[in-house]
Protein backbone atom coordinates (compact mmCIF):
# COMPACT_ATOMS: atom_id res chain seq x y z
CA UNK A 1 0.00 0.00 0.00
CA UNK A 2 1.95 3.70 -1.01
CA UNK A 3 0.01 6.44 0.86
CA UNK A 4 0.02 9.83 -1.40
CA UNK A 5 -0.49 13.50 -0.10
CA UNK A 6 -2.39 15.66 -2.10
CA UNK A 7 -1.77 19.77 -1.54
CA UNK A 8 -5.23 21.52 -2.13
CA UNK A 9 -8.78 22.08 -1.64
CA UNK A 10 -10.61 23.19 -4.80
CA UNK A 11 -12.31 21.58 -7.74
CA UNK A 12 -8.88 20.73 -9.25
CA UNK A 13 -8.09 18.61 -6.57
CA UNK A 14 -11.52 16.74 -5.97
CA UNK A 15 -10.60 15.77 -9.77
CA UNK A 16 -6.81 14.19 -8.62
CA UNK A 17 -8.20 12.48 -5.33
CA UNK A 18 -10.62 10.90 -7.12
CA UNK A 19 -8.27 9.98 -9.91
CA UNK A 20 -5.89 8.51 -7.07
CA UNK A 21 -8.60 6.63 -5.45
CA UNK A 22 -9.38 4.39 -7.86
CA UNK A 23 -5.87 2.38 -7.49
CA UNK A 24 -7.07 0.26 -4.43
CA UNK A 25 -3.56 0.05 -3.61
CA UNK A 26 -3.94 3.62 -2.71
CA UNK A 27 -4.09 5.23 0.28
CA UNK A 28 -4.88 9.52 0.26
CA UNK A 29 -3.89 12.03 2.83
CA UNK A 30 -4.33 15.92 1.87
CA UNK A 31 -3.41 19.10 3.29
CA UNK A 32 -6.18 21.96 2.62
CA UNK A 33 -6.20 25.35 2.82
CA UNK A 34 -10.14 24.86 3.72
CA UNK A 35 -12.24 21.84 4.09
CA UNK A 36 -13.50 20.09 0.55
CA UNK A 37 -15.94 17.88 2.00
CA UNK A 38 -15.50 16.32 -1.87
CA UNK A 39 -11.56 15.26 -0.76
CA UNK A 40 -12.50 14.79 3.19
CA UNK A 41 -14.50 11.96 2.00
CA UNK A 42 -11.89 10.11 -0.10
CA UNK A 43 -8.79 10.54 2.06
CA UNK A 44 -7.54 8.80 5.15
CA UNK A 45 -6.34 11.77 6.97
CA UNK A 46 -6.34 15.32 6.28
CA UNK A 47 -5.11 18.62 7.55
CA UNK A 48 -6.61 22.14 7.17
CA UNK A 49 -3.45 24.32 7.26
CA UNK A 50 -1.69 27.02 5.22
CA UNK A 51 -0.88 25.67 1.94
CA UNK A 52 1.99 28.35 1.32
CA UNK A 53 4.13 26.86 4.32
CA UNK A 54 6.50 24.25 3.86
CA UNK A 55 7.52 23.02 6.99
CA UNK A 56 3.54 22.59 8.15
CA UNK A 57 2.94 20.69 4.90
CA UNK A 58 6.42 18.65 5.52
CA UNK A 59 5.32 18.04 9.26
CA UNK A 60 1.74 16.37 8.35
CA UNK A 61 3.15 14.29 5.38
CA UNK A 62 6.01 12.80 7.69
CA UNK A 63 3.43 12.22 10.32
CA UNK A 64 0.60 10.80 7.98
CA UNK A 65 3.19 8.27 6.92
CA UNK A 66 3.62 9.75 2.78
CA UNK A 67 5.23 8.06 0.27
CA UNK A 68 4.66 10.32 -2.59
CA UNK A 69 3.07 13.83 -2.60
CA UNK A 70 1.24 15.63 -5.31
CA UNK A 71 0.55 19.56 -5.77
CA UNK A 72 -2.63 20.64 -6.91
CA UNK A 73 -1.96 24.63 -6.96
CA UNK A 74 0.60 26.76 -7.71
CA UNK A 75 1.29 28.92 -4.82
CA UNK A 76 2.76 25.88 -2.90
CA UNK A 77 5.30 25.52 -5.84
CA UNK A 78 6.53 29.12 -5.28
CA UNK A 79 6.68 28.58 -1.52
CA UNK A 80 8.96 25.75 -2.16
CA UNK A 81 6.73 23.01 -0.46
CA UNK A 82 8.45 20.80 -3.07
CA UNK A 83 11.94 21.47 -2.39
CA UNK A 84 10.79 20.93 1.22
CA UNK A 85 9.41 17.66 0.83
CA UNK A 86 11.88 16.04 -1.05
CA UNK A 87 14.83 17.25 1.26
CA UNK A 88 13.22 15.08 3.72
CA UNK A 89 12.76 12.07 1.59
CA UNK A 90 9.28 12.37 0.15
CA UNK A 91 9.45 12.04 -4.05
CA UNK A 92 6.92 15.12 -5.29
CA UNK A 93 5.01 14.93 -8.51
CA UNK A 94 5.60 18.77 -8.93
CA UNK A 95 8.54 21.08 -10.08
CA UNK A 96 10.39 21.84 -7.19
CA UNK A 97 10.56 26.15 -7.19
CA UNK A 98 13.65 26.76 -9.44
CA UNK A 99 11.61 24.70 -12.64
CA UNK A 100 7.97 26.38 -11.62
CA UNK A 101 8.93 29.81 -12.48
CA UNK A 102 7.91 28.43 -15.52
CA UNK A 103 4.53 30.07 -14.44
CA UNK A 104 5.68 31.82 -11.14
CA UNK A 105 7.89 34.08 -13.23
CA UNK A 106 6.93 35.28 -16.69
CA UNK A 107 9.55 37.33 -17.72
CA UNK A 108 11.82 33.88 -16.48
CA UNK A 109 9.75 32.35 -18.74
CA UNK A 110 9.99 34.63 -21.69
CA UNK A 111 14.03 35.08 -21.58
CA UNK A 112 13.95 31.31 -21.41
CA UNK A 113 12.02 31.08 -24.38
CA UNK A 114 14.57 33.04 -26.38
CA UNK A 115 17.50 32.32 -25.01
CA UNK A 116 16.93 28.56 -25.91
CA UNK A 117 15.10 29.64 -28.94
CA UNK A 118 12.09 27.61 -28.27
CA UNK A 119 9.49 28.09 -30.65
CA UNK A 120 6.06 30.54 -30.05
CA UNK A 121 7.19 33.33 -27.98
CA UNK A 122 5.36 36.77 -28.55
CA UNK A 123 7.09 39.53 -29.02
CA UNK A 124 7.33 41.19 -25.70
CA UNK A 125 8.97 43.61 -23.11
CA UNK A 126 9.97 43.29 -19.48
CA UNK A 127 9.83 46.34 -17.53
CA UNK A 128 10.95 46.15 -13.62
CA UNK A 129 10.75 49.33 -13.38
CA UNK A 130 6.89 50.46 -13.78
CA UNK A 131 7.80 54.30 -14.18
CA UNK A 132 9.65 52.84 -17.78
CA UNK A 133 6.81 50.41 -18.71
CA UNK A 134 3.99 53.66 -18.19
CA UNK A 135 6.42 55.37 -20.67
CA UNK A 136 6.54 52.41 -23.20
CA UNK A 137 2.51 52.36 -23.26
CA UNK A 138 1.93 55.96 -23.63
CA UNK A 139 4.11 55.83 -26.89
CA UNK A 140 2.66 52.08 -28.16
CA UNK A 141 0.90 51.95 -31.03
CA UNK A 142 -1.27 49.19 -31.27
CA UNK A 143 -2.70 46.55 -28.49
CA UNK A 144 -1.04 44.99 -25.85
CA UNK A 145 -1.23 42.30 -23.57
CA UNK A 146 -0.18 43.67 -19.80
CA UNK A 147 1.00 40.86 -17.48
CA UNK A 148 2.22 41.21 -13.85
CA UNK A 149 5.82 39.27 -13.46
CA UNK A 150 4.44 36.88 -10.63
CA UNK A 151 1.51 34.98 -10.13
CA UNK A 152 -2.48 36.62 -10.30
CA UNK A 153 -4.49 33.09 -10.19
CA UNK A 154 -5.48 33.32 -13.32
CA UNK A 155 -6.85 36.65 -13.32
CA UNK A 156 -3.91 39.26 -13.58
CA UNK A 157 -3.67 40.09 -17.14
CA UNK A 158 -5.27 42.98 -18.94
CA UNK A 159 -5.42 44.30 -22.68
CA UNK A 160 -4.97 47.41 -23.75
CA UNK A 161 -7.53 48.05 -26.91
CA UNK A 162 -9.91 45.17 -25.49
CA UNK A 163 -10.57 45.60 -22.41
CA UNK A 164 -8.83 49.22 -20.89
CA UNK A 165 -7.68 51.98 -22.72
CA UNK A 166 -4.03 53.34 -22.78
CA UNK A 167 -4.95 55.59 -19.83
CA UNK A 168 -6.36 52.28 -18.02
CA UNK A 169 -3.86 50.21 -19.14
CA UNK A 170 -0.88 52.45 -17.42
CA UNK A 171 -3.26 53.28 -14.30
CA UNK A 172 -2.93 49.39 -13.84
CA UNK A 173 0.77 49.29 -13.92
CA UNK A 174 0.74 52.00 -11.49
CA UNK A 175 -1.11 49.24 -9.11
CA UNK A 176 1.47 46.64 -9.76
CA UNK A 177 4.96 45.69 -7.90
CA UNK A 178 7.35 43.50 -9.00
CA UNK A 179 7.83 44.34 -12.11
CA UNK A 180 5.12 43.74 -15.85
CA UNK A 181 5.74 41.88 -18.95
CA UNK A 182 4.16 43.74 -21.90
CA UNK A 183 3.50 41.69 -24.84
CA UNK A 184 2.19 41.87 -28.44
CA UNK A 185 -1.63 41.00 -28.42
CA UNK A 186 -1.91 37.30 -29.88
CA UNK A 187 -5.23 36.80 -32.19
CA UNK A 188 -6.47 33.39 -32.68
CA UNK A 189 -8.15 30.54 -30.47
CA UNK A 190 -7.23 29.59 -27.35
CA UNK A 191 -6.28 25.90 -26.37
CA UNK A 192 -5.10 24.28 -23.30
CA UNK A 193 -2.74 20.97 -23.37
CA UNK A 194 -2.00 19.10 -20.54
CA UNK A 195 1.07 16.44 -20.25
CA UNK A 196 2.89 14.48 -17.59
CA UNK A 197 6.61 15.34 -17.27
CA UNK A 198 9.28 12.91 -15.39
CA UNK A 199 12.02 15.21 -16.08
CA UNK A 200 12.61 13.81 -19.84
CA UNK A 201 9.15 12.33 -21.22
CA UNK A 202 6.30 14.22 -22.23
CA UNK A 203 2.68 12.49 -22.24
CA UNK A 204 -0.21 14.59 -23.55
CA UNK A 205 -3.77 14.71 -22.22
CA UNK A 206 -6.70 15.78 -24.65
CA UNK A 207 -6.98 18.86 -25.52
CA UNK A 208 -9.82 21.23 -24.04
CA UNK A 209 -10.76 24.48 -24.21
CA UNK A 210 -11.06 27.13 -21.68
CA UNK A 211 -13.89 29.66 -21.14
CA UNK A 212 -12.11 32.76 -18.95
CA UNK A 213 -14.99 35.32 -19.22
CA UNK A 214 -17.85 35.44 -16.46
CA UNK A 215 -21.07 36.25 -18.76
CA UNK A 216 -22.16 34.46 -22.12
CA UNK A 217 -20.92 35.06 -25.23
CA UNK A 218 -17.65 35.87 -23.39
CA UNK A 219 -18.65 38.80 -21.94
CA UNK A 220 -17.68 40.57 -18.39
CA UNK A 221 -14.53 40.15 -16.61
CA UNK A 222 -12.13 37.05 -16.34
CA UNK A 223 -12.48 34.94 -13.70
CA UNK A 224 -10.66 31.64 -13.01
CA UNK A 225 -12.07 29.66 -16.16
CA UNK A 226 -16.26 29.58 -16.01
CA UNK A 227 -15.91 26.31 -18.00
CA UNK A 228 -14.36 24.23 -20.88
CA UNK A 229 -14.93 21.13 -22.93
CA UNK A 230 -13.07 18.23 -24.69
CA UNK A 231 -13.60 16.31 -27.55
CA UNK A 232 -13.89 12.49 -28.23
CA UNK A 233 -11.02 12.62 -30.21
CA UNK A 234 -8.83 14.18 -27.58
CA UNK A 235 -8.40 17.13 -30.33
CA UNK A 236 -10.13 20.21 -31.31
CA UNK A 237 -11.29 20.96 -34.10
CA UNK A 238 -9.99 24.41 -35.13
CA UNK A 239 -6.11 22.80 -33.83
CA UNK A 240 -4.37 20.81 -36.71
CA UNK A 241 -2.68 17.96 -36.97
CA UNK A 242 0.78 20.31 -37.48
CA UNK A 243 -0.43 22.60 -34.65
CA UNK A 244 -0.96 20.22 -32.35
CA UNK A 245 2.56 18.97 -33.09
CA UNK A 246 4.10 22.29 -32.92
CA UNK A 247 2.38 22.50 -29.23
CA UNK A 248 4.30 19.36 -28.03
CA UNK A 249 7.19 20.18 -29.52
CA UNK A 250 6.77 23.33 -27.62
CA UNK A 251 6.76 22.48 -24.29
CA UNK A 252 9.37 19.39 -25.11
CA UNK A 253 11.84 22.03 -25.30
CA UNK A 254 10.47 23.87 -22.35
CA UNK A 255 11.62 20.35 -20.33
CA UNK A 256 14.85 20.64 -22.24
CA UNK A 257 15.75 24.00 -21.32
CA UNK A 258 14.91 23.55 -18.11
CA UNK A 259 16.91 20.30 -17.84
CA UNK A 260 20.06 22.43 -19.54
CA UNK A 261 19.91 25.31 -16.85
CA UNK A 262 20.24 22.48 -14.32
CA UNK A 263 16.27 22.47 -12.83
CA UNK A 264 14.94 19.22 -13.85
CA UNK A 265 10.73 19.53 -14.56
CA UNK A 266 9.02 16.37 -12.91
CA UNK A 267 5.08 16.90 -12.39
CA UNK A 268 2.36 18.22 -14.68
CA UNK A 269 3.01 21.22 -17.63
CA UNK A 270 0.64 23.25 -18.59
CA UNK A 271 0.46 25.53 -21.76
CA UNK A 272 -2.29 27.83 -22.72
CA UNK A 273 -1.59 28.32 -26.09
CA UNK A 274 -3.24 30.85 -29.06
CA UNK A 275 -4.04 29.27 -32.11
CA UNK A 276 -2.60 32.26 -34.45
CA UNK A 277 -2.56 32.71 -38.45
CA UNK A 278 1.44 31.64 -37.79
CA UNK A 279 0.59 28.73 -35.48
CA UNK A 280 0.64 28.10 -32.00
CA UNK A 281 2.13 30.96 -29.80
CA UNK A 282 2.40 30.65 -26.02
CA UNK A 283 0.01 32.53 -23.58
CA UNK A 284 1.70 31.39 -20.69
CA UNK A 285 2.94 28.23 -19.00
CA UNK A 286 1.31 26.84 -16.01
CA UNK A 287 3.34 24.22 -13.32
CA UNK A 288 0.63 22.32 -12.18
CA UNK A 289 -3.04 21.46 -13.80
CA UNK A 290 -5.79 23.60 -15.19
CA UNK A 291 -8.75 24.62 -12.43
CA UNK A 292 -11.25 23.45 -14.58
CA UNK A 293 -8.95 21.80 -17.43
CA UNK A 294 -8.08 18.94 -14.72
CA UNK A 295 -11.81 17.91 -14.45
CA UNK A 296 -12.07 17.29 -17.95
CA UNK A 297 -9.15 14.85 -18.49
CA UNK A 298 -8.87 13.30 -15.16
CA UNK A 299 -12.43 11.68 -15.14
CA UNK A 300 -12.09 10.12 -18.54
CA UNK A 301 -8.43 8.55 -17.35
CA UNK A 302 -8.48 4.92 -18.37
CA UNK A 303 -5.16 4.85 -15.94
CA UNK A 304 -5.56 5.72 -12.25
CA UNK A 305 -3.46 8.81 -11.12
CA UNK A 306 -1.65 7.05 -8.72
CA UNK A 307 0.76 4.85 -10.79
CA UNK A 308 1.08 8.00 -13.09
CA UNK A 309 2.45 9.76 -10.22
CA UNK A 310 4.56 6.74 -9.39
CA UNK A 311 6.00 6.78 -13.03
CA UNK A 312 6.42 10.30 -12.90
CA UNK A 313 8.56 10.37 -9.67
CA UNK A 314 10.51 7.12 -11.00
CA UNK A 315 11.10 8.60 -14.49
CA UNK A 316 9.81 5.64 -16.36
CA UNK A 317 6.70 7.36 -17.84
CA UNK A 318 5.76 6.64 -21.39
CA UNK A 319 2.53 6.73 -23.40
CA UNK A 320 1.74 3.05 -23.17
CA UNK A 321 1.87 4.16 -18.92
CA UNK A 322 -1.43 6.54 -19.93
CA UNK A 323 -4.95 5.96 -21.76
CA UNK A 324 -7.74 8.00 -22.07
CA UNK A 325 -11.37 7.14 -23.09
CA UNK A 326 -12.56 8.01 -26.50
CA UNK A 327 -14.86 10.65 -24.54
CA UNK A 328 -16.39 13.91 -24.96
CA UNK A 329 -16.29 16.23 -21.53
CA UNK A 330 -18.00 19.40 -20.65
CA UNK A 331 -17.18 21.22 -17.04
CA UNK A 332 -19.69 24.02 -16.00
CA UNK A 333 -18.51 25.78 -12.56
CA UNK A 334 -21.62 26.73 -10.80
CA UNK A 335 -20.08 30.24 -8.91
CA UNK A 336 -22.03 32.86 -6.49
CA UNK A 337 -23.79 35.80 -7.80
CA UNK A 338 -21.85 38.79 -8.04
CA UNK A 339 -18.38 36.33 -9.01
CA UNK A 340 -15.68 37.58 -9.57
CA UNK A 341 -15.98 41.23 -7.91
CA UNK A 342 -17.98 40.99 -5.61
CA UNK A 343 -19.13 37.53 -4.50
CA UNK A 344 -22.11 36.41 -2.20
CA UNK A 345 -20.40 34.34 0.24
CA UNK A 346 -22.26 32.12 2.97
CA UNK A 347 -25.57 31.90 1.13
CA UNK A 348 -26.96 28.14 1.04
CA UNK A 349 -26.75 26.27 -2.00
CA UNK A 350 -28.95 23.26 -2.55
CA UNK A 351 -28.16 20.55 -5.20
CA UNK A 352 -31.50 19.00 -7.07
CA UNK A 353 -31.70 15.35 -9.85
CA UNK A 354 -27.76 16.53 -11.27
CA UNK A 355 -28.15 13.24 -13.35
CA UNK A 356 -24.81 11.45 -14.47
CA UNK A 357 -22.86 14.61 -14.55
CA UNK A 358 -19.29 14.58 -12.26
CA UNK A 359 -19.78 16.57 -9.01
CA UNK A 360 -16.85 18.54 -7.75
CA UNK A 361 -16.83 20.33 -4.85
CA UNK A 362 -14.61 23.50 -4.85
CA UNK A 363 -15.03 26.90 -2.80
CA UNK A 364 -17.65 25.37 -0.97
CA UNK A 365 -18.28 25.45 2.81
CA UNK A 366 -20.39 22.07 4.37
CA UNK A 367 -21.88 22.65 7.62
CA UNK A 368 -24.52 19.52 9.41
CA UNK A 369 -24.91 18.19 5.38
CA UNK A 370 -25.80 22.35 4.09
CA UNK A 371 -23.62 23.95 1.53
CA UNK A 372 -22.97 27.55 1.22
CA UNK A 373 -20.82 29.32 -1.23
CA UNK A 374 -17.14 31.37 -0.26
CA UNK A 375 -15.72 34.00 -2.42
CA UNK A 376 -14.98 31.95 -5.79
CA UNK A 377 -16.16 29.47 -7.44
CA UNK A 378 -18.24 26.81 -6.09
CA UNK A 379 -19.19 23.28 -7.50
CA UNK A 380 -18.25 21.66 -10.91
CA UNK A 381 -20.39 19.25 -13.13
CA UNK A 382 -18.42 17.44 -15.71
CA UNK A 383 -21.06 15.65 -18.40
CA UNK A 384 -19.11 13.00 -19.73
CA UNK A 385 -20.31 11.01 -23.32
CA UNK A 386 -19.51 10.04 -26.56
CA UNK A 387 -20.86 13.33 -28.21
CA UNK A 388 -20.00 16.74 -27.16
CA UNK A 389 -23.62 17.74 -27.49
CA UNK A 390 -24.83 14.54 -24.83
CA UNK A 391 -21.80 15.76 -22.27
CA UNK A 392 -22.87 19.46 -22.86
CA UNK A 393 -26.62 18.16 -21.91
CA UNK A 394 -25.70 16.30 -18.69
CA UNK A 395 -23.57 19.11 -17.32
CA UNK A 396 -26.13 21.91 -18.35
CA UNK A 397 -29.05 19.80 -16.43
CA UNK A 398 -26.86 19.05 -13.49
CA UNK A 399 -25.85 22.90 -13.10
CA UNK A 400 -29.07 24.24 -13.54
CA UNK A 401 -30.65 22.30 -10.68
CA UNK A 402 -28.42 24.17 -8.15
CA UNK A 403 -30.82 26.69 -6.37
CA UNK A 404 -29.28 29.74 -4.53
CA UNK A 405 -27.49 32.69 -5.52
CA UNK A 406 -25.48 31.11 -7.72
CA UNK A 407 -24.92 31.03 -11.91
CA UNK A 408 -23.45 29.52 -14.69
CA UNK A 409 -22.37 29.62 -18.38
CA UNK A 410 -25.11 27.93 -20.14
CA UNK A 411 -23.38 28.24 -23.62
CA UNK A 412 -20.06 26.15 -22.74
CA UNK A 413 -19.20 23.17 -24.48
CA UNK A 414 -22.90 24.08 -27.04
CA UNK A 415 -22.26 23.44 -30.45
CA UNK A 416 -23.26 26.66 -31.47
CA UNK A 417 -20.54 28.47 -29.43
CA UNK A 418 -17.56 25.46 -31.06
CA UNK A 419 -18.67 26.69 -34.52
CA UNK A 420 -18.17 30.23 -33.93
CA UNK A 421 -14.77 29.34 -32.52
CA UNK A 422 -14.21 26.92 -36.37
CA UNK A 423 -15.22 30.00 -38.11
CA UNK A 424 -12.95 32.66 -36.33
CA UNK A 425 -10.00 30.50 -36.78
CA UNK A 426 -10.86 29.97 -40.16
CA UNK A 427 -11.44 33.50 -40.87
CA UNK A 428 -7.63 34.38 -39.47
CA UNK A 429 -6.12 31.43 -41.49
Amino acid sequence: MMKILLVGSGGREHAMAEAIARNDEASLCAFMGKRNPGIARLAKEIRIGKETDPGKVRDFAREAGADYAVIGPEAPLEAGVVDMLEESGIPCAGPGRSAARLETDKAFCRDLMVSHGIAGCPRYRVFRDTREAEAFIGDYEGELAVKPIGLTGGKGVRVMGEQVDRAGAIAYVKSLSGGVVLEERLIGEEFTLQAFVDGKHLVPAPLVQDHKRALEGDEGPNTGGMGSYSMPDHRLPFVSDKDYQSAIGIMEEAVRALAREGFPYRGILYGQFMNTKEGPRVVEFNARFGDPEAMNVLPIMKTDLASVICSIVEGTLSEANVEFEAKATVCKYVVPEGYPASPWSGEPVTLGNTGNARLFYANVEEKDGALATQTSRTLAFVGIADTLEEAERAAERAASAVKGRVYHRRDIGTRALLDRRVAHMGAIR
